[in-house]
């Protein structure tokens, strides 16, 4: 199951490095304590079983013993019982087997009294071996750990003592041991996780620097790169350290670089600024020379066409020079002149001119049933609306059917789609459309040439004014969508 960073629990190539840390200092922990536990208990249990050899050594001892009888004495049943032996403690199993006859047998209880075995267990006295060698086995009163002796007498004399107290021993230690090493690993675990979550800190310091400088807007405009590795994290004699020292050095390094780019972008805006504005004077002049010229002088026809030209082209720079200076001070941050600005009327008059430039395409609207305010520069938004209708008609062919539309979206602002259903942008051409200069002859079909900053202009008015704009297109639907902040809906 993925969480909203997309990690997932089940993948551990996910986890935080503390995380995992935790997790392999803890498993490391629980291999040590059950190894430590297995050698304990294994040590243990040859402790209890020489001990408890030991006494069965002795036991048996005691009951051969008594159980000899004088030399003279003839084998027969009626030799003594090893349970009346002297010094036998409780618990304690005998018995006399000849041949596969068990000829007595029993065991003393906690209170000196003989209890007698079941058959069963007198089945499993008799299939003992007589090596003498211990061994453990279940009866009906519990574990017990046997040794069968064979006598001289050619009877066998089987000795077993219980294994309760050992079971007993052993149980303790491991619920000891267990519960020791849980409340142990708890400890560790928490002390462990303070301290790695403090050692990783300046790795945390690290990757917050490193978030917070891929969030600027490194890419345009004056950047103030402020953003640094604390002190802290960013000793060069440790390896966290070392790696907080480089990224502040190359912190510095982009902030020196940024600074340089902002240094010249001024520069080259301010040249702009300053060429644009020198060029309108000359401009002018021969814009109104060119006009003197076809009131007053008679030409030939080619003298006529040659002036025609002069003066489209005069008039052409004019715009684009016009352009360049408008973009110059939206560069700058002028304010806006902002007063209220009915969006649907604007739409449904720039539209109209389009229709007098290019009756040969299909202008549709769709409009709201109210009409929409913001506040704005209605001659800023006219040029928005302008160059994305001009770019509709410009770059798609005759009998293309454009869409301008106005809604108010659930969020309270306004939208307004410029659509059509041409032969689309290509995919290389559309990363790259609002930048400035770029034209879209080869994307779109059409025959009138453009300037490239028609798009540019549109994207740093609608910026100025708090809005963005969108495009998506695909082949038979190009859709430019503009947002505004609305201010409110009147009725008529």
């Amino acid at each position: 199951m993925a969480g909203k960073s997309g990690r997932s629990w089940l993948d551990p190539s996910t986890w935080h490095l503390r995380t995992r840390l935790v997790l392999v200092a803890m498993a490391l922990l629980i291999a040590i304590c059950a190894a430590v536990g297995v050698v304990s208990y294994a040590s243990m249990d040859m402790v209890f079983n020489r001990q408890l050899d030991r006494q069965l050594e002795q036991a048996s001892s005691r009951a051969n013993d008594f159980g000899r009888p004088p030399s003279n004495f003839p084998l027969s049943p009626g030799r003594p019982d090893p349970l009346e032996a002297r010094g036998q403690a409780a618990g304690t199993l005998n018995a006399r087997i000849d041949g596969s006859l068990v000829r007595s047998s029993g065991l003393i209880d906690a209170h000196g009294n003989r209890v007698s075995l079941s058959a069963d267990d007198e089945q499993v006295l008799v299939s003992l071996p007589t090596d003498n060698q211990p061994v453990d086995q279940s009866l009906s009163n519990g574990d017990y750990r046997l040794v069968a002796v064979e006598t001289t007498y050619g009877d066998v004399i089987v000795t077993g003592l219980p294994l309760a107290d050992k079971q007993s021993a052993q149980a303790s230690l491991v619920w000891t041991m267990v519960l020791v090493s849980l409340a142990g690993l708890v400890v560790i675990g928490l002390v462990g996780t303070v301290i790695i979550r403090r050692t990783m800190r300046p790795l945390e310091q690290l990757s917050e620097v490193a978030i917070k400088v891929s969030r600027l807007p490194l890419d345009a405009g004056e950047v103030a790169l402020a953003v640094r590795v604390p002190p802290s994290a960013s000793h060069p004699g440790t390896e966290v350290g070392s790696v907080g020292y480089a990224l502040n050095q190359m912190l510095n390094n982009v902030s020196s670089a940024l600074e340089a780019r902002q240094e010249s972008e001024t520069k080259v805006r301010q040249f702009v600024a300053d060429a644009s504005h020198e060029l309108r004077t000359p401009l002018t002049a021969v814009r109104g020379y060119t006009e003197l010229l076809r009131m007053t002088e008679n030409f030939t026809e080619d003298g006529w066409k040659s002036l025609a030209r002069v003066q489209s082209q005069a008039e052409r720079m004019t715009t684009l020079v016009e352009d360049l200076l408008l973009l110059a001070r939206l560069d700058e941050g002028q304010p806006v002149k902002v007063e209220d600005v009915d969006l649907t009327q604007l739409v449904v008059e720039t539209v109209s001119d389009e229709k007098v430039m290019a009756p040969d395409h299909i202008w549709q609207l769709q409009l709201p049933d109210e009409p929409i305010t913001m506040r704005g520069d209605a001659t800023q938004l006219h040029q928005v609306l302008a160059n994305l209708l001009s770019n509709a008609r410009k770059h798609t062919d005759p009998g293309t059917t454009v869409v301008t539309g106005v809604m108010l979206s659930a969020d309270g602002s306004a939208v307004v789609t410029v659509t059509d259903n041409g032969p689309g942008i290509t995919e290389d051409f559309q990363g790259r459309i609002f930048s400035r200069f770029a034209r879209a002859d080869a994307a779109r079909s059409g025959s009138e040439g453009t300037s490239g900053l028609g798009l540019s202009i549109v994207e740093s008015i609608i910026s100025a004014h708090g809005g963005s704009v969108e495009m998506t297109s695909r082949p038979g639907h190009t859709e430019f969508a503009v947002r505004l902040p609305a201010v409110s809906t009147e009725r008529p």
